[in-house]
């Protein structure tokens, strides 16, 4: 596969219209950032400021900075509805900084501003960047409004940890300016750039029975995987999921199968395989099953049984045998040690296209948790190295670079014909 192809990550903005929201947080000064990166990418800027963010930054640093004189209220100006003609004008809304106020207000569809009001009047995709103190931001309230507002298509940027106001220093610094700007310009390309691929995706770990109760099995949650399949679908994609997690998934139209056994996921797959164009295989399959499963449970009474091991069937490496011309296999290597070379030795010993290597064996990455880190192994060679993210940014980045390969891969193809 040829080298990747990356052409300028803000060239999205270009022309779009941005309502820039400002609150009421110290970190309000670096919005002003933002508007001039905004700006200079060739966005539209209309900056709308709350009175606490007045209470930070001034609304004439804004008027200066954009393209049009900032917004303060919904009941100063010659517009009787501002609200609504700047929510259905917007291509794109950036929150920078959101405050928990401002989330609270959003999640739970509250409008008594300027700023909210046009966030509720916008069918307009939406971007937040959240800043606050850390007990803030790891309080359940706050995190189960940002979760309401991911699972309505909000892209929210995670803060940073870093020195916040009072000295302190803690997770809840807002995003960098060039992140801000970069996760917004990828929102407005992402808007339907995998219309018309049919994605397949696995997640979970498959549970291999011991007897009617016990089972062999891993600490996969399936949040990766699931969170591959939601923003697939969101970008366009004709998305299949096949999980061994009841979990329930955010968006409509996917179509799911639970499965439980690396028998069920190998049927599944393989059943699926030959009409799908990509195939990301998240889940973490057993490698090993008992070869004999008891009809009834295993008495404590009857002494320690002896449980023999079998191979299962290598899904990954079946399917890399099977890939057809123009298909783009994905796999995941979940590592505790030397990571990158055994990830490595995957991507080549089964055919993948891209390999995502990770190590499971990190408190804030791999299993159970909501964030992760990885690196990007290509077949043609090269690497890419992730920062901490959420695994739903993470899903995002990897969707990008799925993109790039199946666009390099219909240039080649009309390049034949």
């Amino acid at each position: 596969m040829a080298a990747r192809e990356h052409s300028d990550p803000l060239l999205a903005l270009r022309g779009r219209r941005v309502v820039l929201g400002v609150t009421g947080g110290i970190a309000a000064y670096k919005a002003a950032e933002v508007c001039r990166r905004l700006v200079d990418a060739g966005a539209h800027v209309v900056p709308v400021l709350t009175d606490d963010a007045q209470r930070f930054v001034g609304a004439l640093t804004f008027s200066a900075l954009a393209s049009e004189p900032a917004r303060t209220s919904l009941f100063e100006g010659p517009d009787p509805i501002p609200h609504t003609k700047l929510g259905r004008a917007a291509d794109l809304v950036v929150i920078a900084p959101a405050t928990a106020k401002l989330i609270g207000k959003y999640a739970n569809g509250i409008s008594d501003d300027l700023l909210t009001a046009t966030l509720l009047a916008t069918k307009a995709p939406v971007v937040l960047a959240p800043a606050m103190h850390t007990e803030m931001w790891e309080h359940a309230a706050v995190q189960d409004n940002l979760a309401q507002l991911r699972t309505r298509g909000v892209r929210i940027v995670d803060p940073e940890e870093g020195r916040l106001a009072g000295g302190d220093i803690g997770a809840g610094r807002l995003a960098e300016p060039e992140r801000i700007i970069v996760a917004a310009a990828g929102v407005l390309a992402d808007a339907g750039d995998l219309a018309g691929i049919r994605l397949l995706v696995t997640a979970g770990g498959t549970r291999e029975p011991i007897d009617p109760v016990r089972f062999v099995g891993n600490r996969s949650s399936g949040k990766m995987g699931h969170a591959v399949a939601e923003r697939a679908a969101r970008r366009g994609a004709a998305v299949e999921l096949v999980t061994t997690m009841k979990r329930p998934v955010d968006v409509s139209g996917i179509d799911v199968e639970h499965v439980e056994t690396a028998d069920d996921m190998a049927r599944a797959v393989t059943s699926r395989f030959p009409g799908c164009d990509v195939v990301v295989m998240a889940a973490a399959v057993a490698d090993f099953r008992p070869k004999a499963v008891a009809d009834e449970k295993l008495k404590k009474r009857e002494g320690v049984p002896e449980v023999v091991l079998e191979p299962t069937t290598d899904v990954l490496a079946l399917l890399g045998e099977r890939k057809q011309p123009g298909q783009v296999l994905v796999g995941f290597a979940a590592e505790t040690d030397h990571v990158e070379q055994h990830a490595a030795e995957k991507m080549v010993g089964k055919r993948v296209d891209v390999m995502v290597a990770n190590d499971v064996s990190a408190s804030d990455a791999g299993f159970e948790v909501d964030t992760n880190r990885a690196v990007l192994l290509y077949s043609s060679g090269s690497r890419e190295e992730t920062s901490l993210l959420d695994k739903g940014d993470l899903a995002d980045l990897l969707l990008d670079r799925i993109a790039v390969v199946l666009a390099h891969d219909a240039r080649g193809a009309n390049t034949e014909t």
